[in-house]
């Protein structure tokens, strides 16, 4: 058994608007024992003296892709899951190193990089993963270009972010599978996207039958679906159908928005990728049929979340960064403090994206009985949000699990 002691600290406990000061935070191995102004009893192996630094729950980023470690997502179709794989470890390296200590993949991770994760031969952030995202034919998820026409097998050769199937009989299947191989939630994409050649934004995705077949069996394992959404008729559809939370939804209207917030949903946007995308997509090769559709959806991710909030929709923080741009996801913090307060923010990045994540008390928080991940850092984000994104962020400490990583 191993004790720490913070000492010193000003603490933003994940809700509070408020920092609370001159704190004491006991650590035994890798939980949180107790917080408060008295210094608690007992002999520490450890004492970290914060100096009156700041003091967050480690950042959760609820949309990030580990394997996506190309823009052009067709490229993974051919590459070997061994390179695939050791660019992932880089990518989940990095992602802890800027302060994200838990990430939500919804789209790729599996069972193997979370267990490489859990027993110390990666070191990246807790990795709450749903396999591989699933795709109709001609959906989101499919990267064939129209004038293709090999079958996607779905067999381990396979070895994109997402796989293809198409009826209720094979969705179910799939989403046994998945939930056979640890899966935390499911994903699915109900509406075209970006990265795809072959469906156009507005498209619907799946039959409302489809939908309710993955709701049904992630409901019977205690598990969610998430969904890729961007407009308002696909956004509502998914609520309806019982998906907890929806990815992006830029294209969301006044009707959905309360849609959503009436079935108790979340709503993720993730901002970073469309600003990185559109600076920096066209010279690290992004296919030109992205940036085309990126001009559909990138201007409306602000009102998407002002919507949201007066709606008083649940919501999460996420990314969704590809390959070399997973290096903007601090940016997140900066492109959303155009129309939120710092506080709306970071609860977002840590007691709400635990709660959509089903790990209210043990993440997003400090308080006793969470783990002890920490960001400290140098000045208050509460009143000055710069701090976590600026070119060089005063972020002094990063801890995972009681264990200083940065």
């Amino acid at each position: 058994m191993t004790r720490k002691l913070f000492e010193n600290a000003l603490i933003f406990d994940g809700t509070r608007s408020e920092l609370l000061a001159d704190c004491f935070v006991a650590v035994e191995n890798d939980i949180i024992q107790s917080v408060g102004k008295e210094r608690p009893e007992g002999r520490f192996e450890q004492v970290v003296d914060l100096k009156g630094a700041v003091m967050l729950p480690g950042f959760i980023d609820a949309h990030f892709h580990a394997y996506a470690v190309e823009i052009d997502l067709a490229k993974l179709e051919y590459y070997p899951a061994t390179y695939v794989a050791q660019r992932s470890r880089h990518l989940m390296e990095q992602a802890l190193r800027r302060g994200f200590t838990t990430v939500r993949d919804v789209g790729g991770a599996d069972y193997g990089l979370w267990r490489a994760i859990e027993e110390g031969y990666v070191l990246g952030p807790r990795l709450f993963y749903c396999g591989r995202a699933f795709s109709q034919a001609g959906g989101h998820g499919d990267s064939r270009a129209p004038h293709m026409e090999w079958q996607p097998c779905g067999c381990s050769a396979h070895r994109g972010i997402a796989e293809v199937v198409d009826g209720v009989d094979a969705i179910r299947k799939s989403a046994r599978e998945a939930l056979r191989q640890g899966a935390h939630h499911l994903k699915i994409f109900v509406s075209g996207g970006i990265a795809s050649p072959s469906d156009p934004i507005w498209m619907q995705q799946f039959s409302e039958a489809e939908i309710a077949t993955v709701v049904d069996e992630a409901t019977r394992r205690r598990a969610y679906v998430a969904a890729h959404a961007y407009t308002a008729e696909t956004i509502s559809r998914a609520v309806r159908l019982g998906v907890r939370s929806i990815e992006h939804a830029n294209l969301i209207d006044k009707v959905a928005a309360a849609d959503v917030s009436r079935h108790g949903a979340y709503v993720v946007p993730t901002l970073a990728t469309y600003n990185s995308l559109y600076t920096h997509g066209r010279a690290m090769g992004a296919p030109e049929h992205l940036l085309e559709k990126l001009e559909v959806v990138r201007g409306r991710g602000l009102e998407a979340i002002e919507l949201c909030r007066a709606a008083g929709v649940k919501l999460g923080f996420g990314t969704d960064l590809l390959g070399p741009l997973h290096v903007h996801q601090r940016d997140e913090f900066r492109l959303r403090s155009e129309v939120e307060t710092p506080i709306q923010i970071l609860q977002s990045a840590t007691s709400v994206n635990a709660e959509l994540i089903n790990m209210t008390g043990k993440l997003g928080c400090i308080s006793p009985g969470a783990y002890a991940d920490f960001v400290i850092v140098d000045g208050n984000p509460l009143e000055d949000l710069s701090l976590l994104y600026r070119p060089e962020p005063a972020i002094r400490q990063i801890w995972k699990a009681g264990v200083l990583v940065a």
